[in-house]
């Protein structure tokens, strides 16, 4: 088999899992793992990532009970403007996927760090080039990468992950301030880590003609 085809074979071989057995996930691996995603590309190599393993499973239940405590306050406020429906729906289908990371053995949390660059020092803030929030934006898209390239490495090492932005849309303040995470760190995302108990089926995608516009 050619390199291509075990590429190939790896991306369209990962799932996004939600149910993991108790089979610990050891540091050595999340150091292999951190290994690859920092060869993803960035922004001028800006290299706008950083990752926080949590492998005690009291911490992560309490980022688990973290997001429901902001589920239910939204849920609270949601009723109070009548939209009960909404807040029902919030309870009872958002929130066990939201918090689908609970069983797993191990959680990354995935940062994104502010993008700096020379070019930015030299060039774009002096004629402010754009607005600073779109800097911000830069060092998440760059980060997402990094993310990407921790799935794959993960699945061809036999492991499971599911990215899940959830408790970040929920509590990403609370969980800054229970992992001392610098005000100047925006949590991208969190990233349930484990072997898989079972493996999901493959869903649908669209056809590669539903989303590619080729210009010749």
């Amino acid at each position: 088999m050619n390199t291509y085809q075990i590429v190939k074979d790896t991306i369209h071989g990962r799932r996004s899992v939600r149910n993991y057995d108790e089979r610990p996930v050891s540091a050595e691996d999340i150091q292999e793992l951190i290994d690859c995603a920092r060869y993803a590309p960035s922004d001028t190599n800006s290299q706008t990532w950083e990752f926080i393993a949590i492998l005690n499973a009291d911490m992560i239940r309490t980022i688990e009970e973290l997001t429901w405590e902001k589920l239910h306050e939204r849920a609270t406020q949601a009723e109070a403007q009548g939209l009960t429906r909404e807040a029902r729906m919030l309870l009872k289908s958002f929130g066990p996927y939201a918090t689908a990371f609970s069983g797993a053995p191990a959680l990354l949390i995935c940062l994104a760090t502010p993008y700096q660059s020379k070019f930015r020092e030299k060039i774009f803030d002096p004629i402010q080039l754009v607005p600073e929030s779109v800097w911000h934006e830069e060092g998440i898209k760059s980060s997402c990468l990094a993310v990407q390239n921790v799935m794959l490495a993960a699945h061809a090492k036999g492991l499971a992950t599911c990215p899940m932005t959830g408790p970040v849309l929920l509590a990403e303040e609370a969980i800054k301030e229970l992992l001392h995470i610098e005000t100047d760190r925006t949590i991208n995302m969190v990233l349930a880590l484990g072997y898989a108990k079972e493996k999901p089926a493959k869903l649908s995608r669209k056809e590669v003609s539903d989303i590619l516009r080729i210009v010749y």
